[in-house]
Order: structure tokens, then sequence, then C-alpha cells
């Protein structure tokens, strides 16, 4: 019985699953059948919705078509009308140029009938002409043959050849010439002595004395006294050690020999030399003389150095009433004060050539700042040319350009040694200052070895010249007198002469201001009374 049921239950089972096998490919077949029936209503869907938008586009292109034909239409209607209008336009521009070539033919036309007539009027007068020159050669030969007969003539009767006559014709006329150009000139000159030479030497005075300045002597060692030989031991130090720093710290050497109570400083630079003057001092009073206390006390008087030349510089500027000069520029100038050309004091030279530039440009009617500040700043470069290459002007003119100085005090620096040609009378002015601040008696010096071959090219100028006797150089060589042989040199060529030796001088010598040439011409006659 029990077997029974379990294979009934295996039937129950069996036929279940067949059951849902059945039902499986019924349910697959009837989704299938649904989704192809979808899919051909989708399909359909699609279709009619392509056709759609196939006839509503086909549409829009007939639109849009007809739109475009009518722009295009209307775009080759507007550029028809505005090629007939560019067309007119030439034509027009073509008829006035061709009324324009043809008014000009007819003006060309009336201008080669003119020049027809005249070169007819000029063929006319060109055989005028010459028939004219040969007349004119004509009456050269005849004149020529006249002049022969007539220098025949004139040679026959006064027993002389034409080329004799002509000489002394010649020499006749020179002498007359030279006699008339000397008498100008001298009364040209006496005109210009009378006239200017006054007022000249009243303005060069005035400014002279107004201005009269006292001068160093030019030196490269400073001696610094000392209270007895001893401090010499304790400035050279435990093997030298004091000395080699005081060297080292200044720059300056120093000089320990057999000079009695004195130490000798020797340098070219006068500032450093100055500083090494004052700490050496400082230190001998101190009494504490050792590298650390060296190196202390030349700070200090280097920082003194400094304020020094800084007031030294203002001081300067204020006195010749200079204002606005760059800070760098005025410590430079006062750095000056410590530095001599020849013997002179170049920062009192400066101040001095500054105010006889101004009291002359003053009395010129000048620019009287631009003159001042040319002079106050017109050898600046001396301040520094010790570490700078080139001359005290390329310097200077560099110092001013670098500060800010106007060009007019530019060219005064640059042409007071006449490397440039001067473009300003303050130019002019601030070279005479300078001739004058170096010339003037015993403000220079100069070695006895130049001096006497000075005086000595000198004189030898003057001899070489014909007619004079002896020559002299006096005043130091600021002038020179020239005795002449009276038989050989007349007034007229006595002034001739001293022109010329001036010239040669101003040529061939360099000096400092100007040499006076006087040419003396002694006439002396003697008679006995019996």
């Amino acid at each position: 019985m029990f077997g029974n049921i379990i294979m009934l239950a295996d039937v129950s089972v069996g036929i279940a699953i067949v059951i849902g096998v059945i039902a499986l490919v019924i349910g697959s077949g009837i989704g299938y059948l649904i989704n192809y029936l979808y899919n051909q209503k989708k399909l359909q869907d699609s279709k009619s919705n392509a056709n759609r938008i196939i006839e509503d586009a086909y549409s829009e292109a007939k639109i849009v078509k007809r739109e475009a034909l009518q722009e295009a239409k209307e775009e080759v209607f507007k550029i028809r009308q505005d090629m007939d209008n560019e067309v007119k336009s030439r034509r027009n521009e073509i008829s006035k140029m061709e009324e324009r070539v043809f008014n000009k033919e007819e003006i060309l036309s009336k201008r080669e009938e003119v020049l027809e007539k005249k070169q007819e009027h000029i063929d006319t007068i060109k055989d005028t002409l010459e028939k004219k020159q040969k007349e004119i050669e004509n009456l050269k030969i005849e004149t020529e043959q006249v002049k022969a007969d007539a220098i025949k003539e004139l040679s026959r009767i006064s027993g002389i050849t034409p080329e004799q006559a002509k000489n002394e014709l010649l020499q006749a006329y020179e002498d007359e010439a030279k006699a008339d150009a000397l008498k100008l000139a001298r009364d040209i000159e006496q005109d210009a002595k009378d006239n200017a030479e006054k007022k000249a030497k009243e303005i060069i005075t005035l400014a002279i004395q107004k201005c009269a300045a006292d001068h160093a002597q030019d030196v490269t060692v400073s001696v610094v006294p000392i209270p007895n030989e001893d401090i010499k031991g304790r400035i050279i130090g435990r093997e030298g050690r004091n000395i080699r720093t005081i060297e080292q710290v200044t720059g300056i050497e120093l000089i320990i020999d057999d000079t009695p109570d004195a130490i000798t400083l020797s340098g070219f630079d006068p500032v450093r030399r100055e500083i090494a003057r004052i700490a050496l001092e400082k230190l001998i009073m101190d009494g504490r003389i050792h590298p650390a206390r060296i190196e202390e006390l030349v700070d200090k008087v280097k920082k003194d150095m400094d304020i020094t030349i800084k007031e030294a510089g203002e001081n300067a500027a204020f006195n010749v009433g200079i204002h606005n000069l760059h800070p760098e520029l005025v410590k430079i100038l006062g750095r000056l004060k410590y530095r001599t050309s020849y013997g002179q004091n170049c920062l009192l030279h400066s101040i001095e050539v500054a105010n006889l530039a101004g009291l002359m440009a003053a009395e010129l009617g000048a620019d009287v700042q631009v003159a001042k500040r040319g002079g106050l700043l017109h050898d600046v470069g001396k301040a520094v040319d010790q570490e700078y290459e080139g001359t005290h002007v390329t310097i200077g003119v560099d110092l001013a350009k670098k500060y800010k100085e106007s060009k007019a005090v530019i060219h005064c620096i640059e042409a007071h040694h006449g490397d440039v040609p001067f473009n300003s009378i303050e130019a002019i002015l601030v070279q005479a200052a300078d001739a004058i601040s170096s010339a003037r008696p015993g403000a220079r010096r100069e070695s006895l070895e130049n001096y006497i071959k000075r005086l000595e090219a000198l004189e030898a100028i003057a001899n070489d010249f014909k007619g004079v006797e002896k020559s002299y150089a006096i005043q130091a060589g600021r002038e020179i007198r020239i005795i002449v042989k009276p038989e050989e040199v007349d007034d007229d060529k006595a002034s001739y002469l001293a022109k010329e030796i001036a010239k040669k001088v101003e040529s061939e010598l360099e000096y400092p201001g100007q040499i006076k040439v006087n040419v003396i011409r002694e006439v002396r006659k003697t008679e006995i009374a019996k």
C-alpha cells in the first residue's frame, strides 16, 4: 500500500512537471507574439513619424529655397546697382581725366609754340653775339699790337726791359700796400685799445682784487712733529707691527729716518695723507699705541674727515652763492680742500675762479649763475683723478653728467682747457678766470729747469726773426722785450714784427696766462758842435 502511494506521488510529480513545461512553452510563445506585435506597432509608428518628418523637412526646404532665392535675387540686384554706380563714377572720372589731359595738351602746345619763338629769338641773339665776339677778337688783336708797339717804344725811351719795369712797379705797389695795411692795422688796434683795453683792465682788476686768496704749496708729503725720539720706536712697535698697521689702514707710507723730532708721511692721495697725519698726532698725544687702538683712531678720524670734507664743500658752494648741488657732488668738491696743483690749493682756486667768472659775467651781462657754477666745478675731476682713468676734464664732465648738471655748466667744465670749441660766453669767462687765477704772481710755482727752458725758448723765437738785435724775457716770462736794428726795421715794420712774434709764441710755446711782446726801435743821431 505504502508502495502504491509512493508510485502515485511520483506520477503526480511527473504530470506536474509536464504541465509546467507546457505552460512555459505556451507562455514563451504568447510573450514572443505579444513582443512581435508590439515591435510591429512601434515600427509602423516609426515609419509614420519618419514619413511625417520627411514631409515637414521637404516643406521647410521649399520655404528655405524660396527665401534663399529671394535673398539671392535681392543681393544680385544690389550688387548690380552698386556696379552701375561704380561704372558711372569711373566714367565720370575718366571723362574728367580726359578733359584734364586735353587741357594739358593744349597748354603744352602753347608752351611749345612759345619755346619755338624763344629759340628763334635765342638763335638771333646768338648770331649777334658771334658777330660781336669776332669784332672783339679783332679789337683785342689790334689792342695787343698797339700794346706791344707801346711797350717797345717805352723800352726804347726808358732804357729798361718790360720785365724790369713790371718788377719795379710790383715792388712799389707791394711796399705801398704793406704801408697802408700796417697803418690801417695800427689805427684799428689803437682804436680797439682805446675802447676796450681800459674796460677790460677795470673788470679783471676789480675781479682779482675782490677774490685774492692764499694758496698752499704742492706737496706729496706731510711732516708730523714728535716730542722725543722714543716715540719713533713705539710707533714702529714690536717687530714693526704698529707701523705696518698704520700703513695698512691708511694706505700711506711712514718714513722714520734720522730726521730729528719728526716723522714723514708719504703718499699721493692728499685725503688719506691728512687722515694718517691726524690719526698719528692723536696716537702720540694719547700714548696708547697698539694695532687695536690704531684701527679705532683711524676709523674715528675717517668719519670726522667725511664730515669735514662735506662741510668744506658746503662752505665753498655757500661762499660763491651756488645752491642745489647734488650732495655727492658737494662731498667730491670738498675733497679739493686737500688737493693742490702747481702749489695752488684746488678748492681755493675753484672758489676764486667762480668769483672771477661771476664778476666778469655780471659786468658783461652774461648768466652769472652759470659762470659761477662752471667756475666752481671746473676742476672737480681733480678730486678723484687718482681713482678714475682719464684727464681731470673728462672725469669732471662725467661727474657733472652723473649728478644732472645743466648742459651750459658741463660745457664750461669741458671747454676750460680749450679741448672743445666754445659755444657760450660763460665758458669763455670760466677759461679766462682760470687763467687769471693760475697766472697771477705767486699763485703757482714751477721747477727751475722748466722755467729756464721756457725763457730760453721764448728768446730763441724772437731772435729767429730778421732785424732783431737782442731780446730779453722779463717778468718771469710774462713779457719779452725785443730790440731791433733801426736801419732794417722801420716803425710800421716794428708793429708787424710784434704781431708775427706773438703768433709764433702762441703756436709753439705752452705757458700759463699771457705773454706781452714789446718791440723797441731806437734811433740815435749824434752831431758835434765845433
